[in-house]
């Protein structure tokens, strides 16, 4: 789930550095997509001004098998939203923590990239062990599949606010005051969920043709933080995940990455 304004109130998942652009040069995305641009441009082009939504993330599991730890998943399988999306590097580093040895094509365990509708159908059917996603689909798992939480990201960095380097040299009043702005409806949001809430529900409903139902919206608000703060320990984990997982050989300089307006 994803914020613009109070007015304005956007959901989604999906990765793409350009999901939320603003005219201004300023938007808000996914932490992978930032932290994927920051490293193909060699720290040149991104820099991560504020933070925007934490955790809303977690592995999922069939309710009557043992799985408790990551070592159980050997020959099993677990679904991720997208190959190298956020929730399917952690899904694959926390397996390769538990000593396991996961590759892109198979390993001890099989992590296999699944469209987010499709997982849901997937599980109920059995075929597969395990799901890491993203709300509300964590949710939807836990309330329509009895999926049993086994894993929760509370500490991801599952959006961020970033903004271009050249708007920032060439424009940093602007950014400074959209920062702030993005800070003043972050509080607001935290202050006023039930409001926040029903924006969400009136934007899926436009523009999903989509009716989600306020008892999902609120059991999926709860597992996410809303915050401005930077989310350095995060970001520096992800880096370091993407290394065990094998999509980067070594993680960058983030020295560069986090920059204050």
């Amino acid at each position: 789930m994803r914020t613009r304004s109070p007015a304005r109130v956007k959901v989604g998942s999906n990765n793409g550095l350009d999901r939320e652009q603003k005219s201004n040069g300023s938007f808000t995305t996914p932490g992978r997509a930032a932290l994927n641009a920051y490293t193909k441009s060699n720290g040149q082009e991104i820099r991560l001004i504020a933070g925007a939504a934490n955790g809303g993330a977690g592995l999922l599991v069939q309710p009557d098998q043992n799985l408790k730890a990551a070592a159980d998943f050997r020959g099993k399988k677990i679904a991720t939203p997208q190959l190298g999306n956020t929730q399917d590097i952690s899904c694959r580093a926390w397996l390769t923590d538990g000593g396991l040895k996961i590759t892109q094509l198979g390993g001890d365990a099989q992590v296999i990239p699944t469209q987010n509708p499709d997982q849901l159908g997937l599980f109920k059917a059995k075929r597969i062990d395990g799901v890491w996603t993203v709300e509300p689909w964590l949710t939807r798992l836990e309330q329509e599949a009895s999926g049993k939480v086994l894993v929760e990201e509370k500490d991801a960095a599952t959006t961020v606010l970033v903004s271009s380097v050249k708007f920032l040299n060439e424009k940093r009043d602007v950014a400074k005051k959209f920062a702030q702005a993005h800070a003043e409806l972050t509080d607001w949001i935290i202050k006023n969920p039930e409001e926040a809430q029903q924006l969400i529900k009136a934007e899926l409903l436009a523009e999903t043709k989509s009716d989600m139902s306020p008892q999902l919206i609120d059991a999926a608000w709860k597992r996410i933080v809303f915050t401005a703060e930077t989310p350095r320990a995060a970001v520096e984990k992800f880096m370091q995940n993407s290394v065990k997982a094998g999509f980067i050989k070594t993680a960058p300089d983030l020295s560069k990455l986090f920059e204050t307006p």
